[in-house]
């Protein structure tokens, strides 16, 4: 393995974590996001997690799991444990979140509780996006090195769906902070997390890394990412009062995600 070889993978993999920036961009590029256009991103972000989890993130856990376990029904279990699993630990962390971005504490006016709602939501997405890019950077990585025909395409796809991530993470961000340089900073951490795992995964985790321990990781940030939409994004989308907006935002995301998957398959 050559130093080329090497520098070509990571470079796969910086740009494709580098692409929440431009999500970034476009959500902090608009004036003041007004309620319609806070409800369809956060439906839109909503819809992408949603399905990438279900329909990608998940089965992949359990393939995974499939080649340590032998048998898909016990690969299933053990998915579906892992998932769950995942669920638990977020809304564990989600009770322990500090007051001052919690919305279940008191707050002293209607407008705080929402800035303190938002701003939870916008940290949450971004934590959780970045659990996702973590083992999304070692893969596309360990793709770039052993073929790189494959890792291209790969690349690409992980670039056009994380705009979407982007703008998941700076919308309820720029709303709650009034700040698009502090959105467009959080935009692009959480996709940083991609050119991390992979140094990490090159440098640390190579010996370490199973069908075992992929599997399991997998699944449980697939039920992450399930937890954050439904507790997180969904609830802020409807708070805006834009119902249909939500909705339509969902279902535009999910479509954005299935297309840009089938288009590298």
């Amino acid at each position: 393995m050559d130093l080329t070889t090497v520098a070509f993978a990571f470079s796969l993999v910086l740009f494709s974590g580098l692409s929440t920036s431009i999500g970034g961009a476009l959500a902090v590029g608009k004036k003041e996001p007004g309620p319609g256009f806070m409800a369809a991103a956060l439906g839109l972000s909503a819809g992408v997690m949603l399905y990438v989890s279900f329909m990608e993130i998940l089965p992949e856990g359990i393939s995974k799991l499939g080649k340590a376990f032998g048998t898909e029904k016990s690969a299933t279990w053990a998915g579906i444990i892992a998932f769950f699993a995942g669920i638990a630990l977020i809304a564990i962390i989600d009770r322990a979140v500090p007051a001052e971005i919690n919305p279940h504490e008191p707050a002293t006016t209607e407008e705080e509780a929402r800035r303190k709602r938002l701003m939870k939501t916008g940290v949450f997405t971004a934590f959780a996006l970045a659990l996702h890019n973590f083992p999304e950077g070692f893969a596309t990585f360990l793709s770039g090195l052993e073929a790189p025909e494959i890792a291209i395409p790969i690349a690409v796809a992980i670039a056009i769906h994380n705009i979407p991530e982007g703008i998941a993470v700076a919308v309820p961000l720029r709303a709650a902070t009034g700040s698009r340089t502090k959105a467009f900073w959080w935009a692009t951490v959480s996709g940083l997390a991609e050119p991390v795992g992979a140094l990490i995964g090159f440098a640390i985790l190579m010996p370490f890394i199973g069908p075992v321990t992929m599997g399991i990781s997998f699944a449980a940030i697939a039920g992450i990412m399930v937890f954050i939409s439904l507790d997180e994004l969904l609830p802020t989308a409807e708070e805006t009062g834009k119902h249909h907006f939500a909705i339509y935002g969902v279902i535009a995301g999910m479509a954005i995600m299935a297309v840009s998957l089938m288009l590298f398959m």
